[in-house]
């Protein structure tokens, strides 16, 4: 007797969508499921990391004068060996690392793909046993075929974004990502060793109940962000105010709740950061991607965030991202 099954595996569904398309050569399915191996290999360390040496700080500073914790080295270490070990990446590039890695065998460079990731989002949480994660964006290269690829294949804007996601490390473990099909979730399960699909086809709520912002910065803000949080915790039955305040301080998880339960997550523009503090490459445009999938949006506070052209790899931007009508209306405020 054959036991009833209905699950459907990432590599399932990534073929099974790849049918879709009679052209499609499946290396971007290809690349999705490289990532969920590396996330696998990730999650494993996470899930002990209290009970070998792997907390802590690992002494470094990153790009961004960000002390390095010793599950951010492991995590850019085993993404980066196994999209090389890809035959359907070219490059890489990091928040990790100063600059892009291209691969140079033969295989890497007739590849069409580069990858962007921030191998551990939240890496501050690590510690403290909160939810953490990983972000990635993945970009057809705009160079030749056949040659090493080149820093313009990293700098693309969002807006050419093939695939983008993330997976989050907490009470379960999941990958959600999105591609211009829409935004698709799947849970880790242990006793298998797979992801299988849990949240098919997510949306994003409209109109949400909660605001997501490191409100003990409010003192940086300037006076259209503090009207804006003013009107958050004003009182207004009719209107379903109060919002709620949440605040993890990992945008993996932030943003996890806000795709679920609608809200909206902020990292503004302030008197100290005038261009914000997220990477538009590793953080902002794959979110924002993933979000406008599923019906919400992503603004800097002036632009649509996936229509801003990069000028280098680590750029920072301010951030406005969640449901289409509490964005809307941040964006009245700080306009």
């Amino acid at each position: 007797m054959n036991p009833k099954r209905n699950l459907m595996t990432l590599d399932e569904f990534t073929i099974q969508e790849t049918r879709k398309f009679p052209n499609a050569t499946g290396n971007l399915s290809a690349i999705l499921r490289d990532i969920g191996l590396a996330c696998k290999i990730i999650n494993k360390q996470v899930l002990k990391a209290g009970l070998v040496d792997i907390l802590g700080k690992h002494g470094n500073t990153n790009v961004q004068g960000e002390e390095q914790m010793k599950l951010d080295i492991f995590a850019d270490d085993a993404l980066i060996s196994v999209l090389k070990g890809s035959a359907d990446c070219a490059g890489i590039a990091s928040e990790e690392n100063d600059d892009f890695v291209a691969f140079d065998d033969e295989y890497s460079k007739n590849s069409k793909y580069v990858v962007l990731f921030d191998p551990l989002d939240g890496s501050s949480n690590i510690d403290v046993n909160a939810s953490i994660g990983t972000i990635f964006s993945i970009y057809k290269r705009v160079t030749p075929l056949g040659t090493v690829c080149t820093e313009e294949d990293f700098l693309q804007p969002g807006n050419k974004l093939m695939a983008a996601g993330y997976v989050i490390y907490g009470s379960s473990t999941m990958m959600v990502y999105a591609t211009k099909l829409g935004v698709n979730g799947f849970t880790l399960e242990p006793s298998i060793g797979e992801f299988c699909l849990s949240h098919p086809d997510m949306k994003c709520a409209e109109q949400g109940k909660i605001y997501s912002i490191n409100q003990g910065n409010s003192c940086k803000f300037h006076d259209g962000m503090k009207s804006f949080l003013d009107y958050c915790m004003e009182d207004n039955k009719e209107e379903g105010r109060p919002y709620s305040h949440r605040y993890i301080g990992s945008m993996v998880a932030d943003m996890h709740r806000t795709l679920i339960k609608g809200g909206i997550f902020i990292y503004p523009a302030d008197k100290k950061n005038a261009n914000g503090k997220l990477r538009l490459q590793y953080e902002c445009n794959p979110m924002s991607f993933l979000m406008e999938a599923a019906g919400g949006i992503g603004s800097t506070g002036t632009e649509r965030i996936l229509d801003v052209t990069p000028t280098e790899l680590h750029q920072r931007v301010p951030i406005y991202i969640g449901s289409k009508n509490m964005v809307e209306k941040a964006l009245e405020f700080v306009k």
